[in-house]
């Protein structure tokens, strides 16, 4: 590696260091249709994020119906869930995401 590379990477870590709060988070909730339970699924987790992540979030809603090589491919057995792709670690939540500590925990906002 040369210097110049070790660098880069000092200066990708020392940022990432000083803006923790700025981190983009990346969400996948799959839902089975149009299900009392998926449509409050998809309520309740976009009211968190837009309480908890405003602006600092992407959430894709995917109908395991219309897209079900997606929820093959992210191993999902229950439906609604709620898919954490980044920041890493990766997390799962199921359920009708009611709770919103439970779904703050599962994204790592809140502490266990």
């Amino acid at each position: 590696m040369t210097k110049r590379m070790a660098r880069t990477i000092a200066d990708r870590l020392e940022a990432a260091g000083r803006r923790p709060t700025a981190e983009r988070y990346v969400l996948r909730l799959y839902v089975t249709g149009m299900t009392p339970r998926s449509t409050r699924a998809v309520e309740n987790v976009r009211t968190i994020c837009e309480e908890h992540l405003h602006g600092r979030y992407d959430l894709e809603v995917i109908d395991i119906y219309q897209q079900p090589t997606l929820a093959k491919g992210e191993q999902i057995i229950a439906a609604p869930t709620l898919v954490k792709k980044l920041p890493l670690p990766l997390r799962r939540v199921i359920g009708d995401l009611s709770s919103t500590e439970r779904v703050l925990v599962g994204l790592d906002l809140r502490p266990a």
